[in-house]
């Protein structure tokens, strides 16, 4: 019997705790070909009713971020995104123990059911980010 009201999952769940690498007003780079070249997270979205008062929402790998585009082409400037995280710099652990951090923070446009705005991705994506978001992995080059 779970405490506190919980259910408990034995095992690996599909969707277990990240730590946060990207936070709010964090300007990160994009890794598609969609024409923006850096954005701003604005907000992450899912979170707007689950954290602790006055605590800044962070977004880990495979999460959904609010973004507007602060580098790219001119008509994407200024504008307001959805996006995915499919790498962080923060180290996190996977379910099989091992620790995972990459050499960079990058963020992929998306519409906001989660199809990606680019044809193509450059650099390696997250397995979390992969799993959660098929369309991601369907045109990811590498997923590690």
């Amino acid at each position: 019997m779970a405490k506190r009201g919980g259910k408990r999952v034995v095992g690996v769940s599909y969707r277990f705790h990240i730590t946060p690498g990207i936070f709010a007003n964090s300007l990160v780079p994009v890794a598609d070909n969609s024409g923006a070249k850096l954005v701003r997270v604005i907000g992450v979205a899912g979170h707007y009713a689950k954290t602790v008062h006055r605590r800044i929402p962070g977004a880990a790998v495979g999460d959904m971020v609010v973004v507007t585009v602060r580098e790219g082409k001119p008509e994407l400037r200024k504008q307001i995104f959805r996006a995915v995280v499919i790498r962080q710099r923060r180290p996190y652990r996977r379910p099989d123990g091992t620790w995972i951090a990459f050499e960079d923070n990058a963020v992929v446009l998306v519409t906001p059911e989660g199809d990606p705005k680019g044809s193509e991705i450059h650099g390696p994506v997250a397995l979390e980010a992969a799993l959660r978001w098929p369309p991601i992995a369907n045109i990811a080059s590498i997923i590690v």
